[in-house]
């Protein structure tokens, strides 16, 4: 189940060396025939952007939408590296491109690790060499391992649809925080489309999926999706497409979801009844980045005042005695009144909690994939080392 299930594509992944401890730390997807295909970005809308994201926007748009290749680097983000750093990220894809006899513009880039350090191209120029060299129709699964940063498994995806085939692998564990969410992920399809095709599809999957995903509050410098299509399967219907894409997104994003830093709880969280899609979306994403809230997650207590007053502090429409709020099918807060469902507490324990808060004042809906906060994320995020 990776990237490289997907008919027509190659990965690798290698250790050259800018991890310490020897672990894979340099992945590269690419077409089996070198050829360019039609492919398309969705980038973070952090404003302070690492070079890899501005060099794979340059590409795109001077190749129209088509790449053979991307080549990802883990351990060190390349970003806040000034001039230094917008070399080497095009410098990472003039080396892919020479190992894989393509042009230049034909290779995406990605960084994913700690910010403000310049890399090390020495290591990563020979990291490239080894990929290149190690490209496998089956090495979809180690291009997934290398990379991986603060994630304890690899993320990976495949998903079959009617007559192709959407494959893909991500990272992410911590900084998760819509738009998008800070990760890297690289999809990979046969179906056949054209790149406004692939683009449109893309952004529709990452908006119901990534873009949903929140764990601390945080949007990195980094946040990459992108998507190859070698069109071997032929034409598709634009619709499943883009079905199978958000599929794989989806998936990806419980994964990430499901290994964030120091996470015990992976929280579904679902805002309807209000008087938008804007202000439930509001509603829903101040709940989910309230620490309080998910401190209660982490000690398994469905406090619902603390989840009642983000919901009021919201600056939506809001009416206490409209207000439900369930965890499962049990509701605990109804009609300005609390209620104690008997089974609450066994099902608090549970890996997966679906927490619904209905405001009762109009159609408006939206949905949040948020996380508890533990001591471990603490523990996690104190320094750079």
């Amino acid at each position: 189940m990776s990237v490289t299930d997907v008919p027509g594509f190659t990965a690798a992944g290698v250790t050259c060396g800018i991890k310490p401890g020897g672990k894979p730390d340099l992945a590269l997807v690419a077409t089996a025939d070198a050829a360019a295909v039609s492919a398309a970005g969705v980038f973070t809308s952090n404003k302070m952007t690492a070079a890899p994201v501005l060099v794979c926007r340059e590409h795109l748009a001077a190749t129209g939408g088509r790449a053979a290749a991307v080549v990802l680097n883990s351990g060190n983000a390349n970003a806040a590296t000034g001039a230094q750093g917008m070399a080497d990220a095009r410098q990472m894809c003039q080396e892919t491109a020479a190992a894989l006899g393509v042009a230049a513009e034909e290779v995406l880039v990605c960084s994913t690790g700690l910010i403000g350090y310049v890399l090390p191209m020495d290591a990563v120029c020979s990291g490239i060499a080894e990929a290149a060299r190690a490209l496998d129709p089956d090495g979809g699964p180690r291009a997934a391992e290398a990379i991986m940063t603060t994630d304890t498994v690899p993320k990976q995806a495949v998903v079959a649809g009617d007559g192709f085939t959407v494959g893909g692998m991500a990272k992410g564990a911590a900084m998760l925080e819509p738009h998008m969410s800070t990760m890297l992920a690289v999809l990979a399809t046969d179906a056949a489309a054209e790149p406004e095709t692939l683009r449109s599809a893309l952004r529709a999957g990452v908006a119901q999926t990534f873009n949903t995903l929140t764990v601390d509050g945080a949007e990195s410098t980094n946040d990459t999706v992108l998507i190859v299509a070698n069109g071997g399967a032929g034409p598709v219907d634009p619709a499943a497409l883009t079905r199978a894409i958000a599929d794989a997104c989806e998936s990806l994003a419980l994964q990430m979801a499901d290994d964030a830093e120091g996470s015990t709880k992976t929280v579904f969280l679902r805002v309807t009844g209000a008087a938008s899609d804007a202000e439930a979306a509001k509603a829903a994403r101040d709940t989910a980045n309230c620490q309080l809230v998910k401190c209660s997650w982490y000690g398994q207590d469905p406090y619902w005042g603390r989840i009642a007053s983000e919901m009021g502090a919201a600056g939506v429409a809001f009416d206490p005695a409209r207000l439900t709020i369930a965890y499962g099918s049990h509701v605990v807060y109804q009609h300005g009144e609390p209620a104690h469902p008997p089974e609450l507490a066994r099902y608090m324990t549970g890996r997966r909690l679906d927490l619904h808060v209905d405001l009762g004042l109009g159609e408006g809906s939206a949905r949040v994939i948020t996380t508890d906060l533990t001591h471990a994320y603490i523990d996690e995020n104190m320094g750079t080392s």
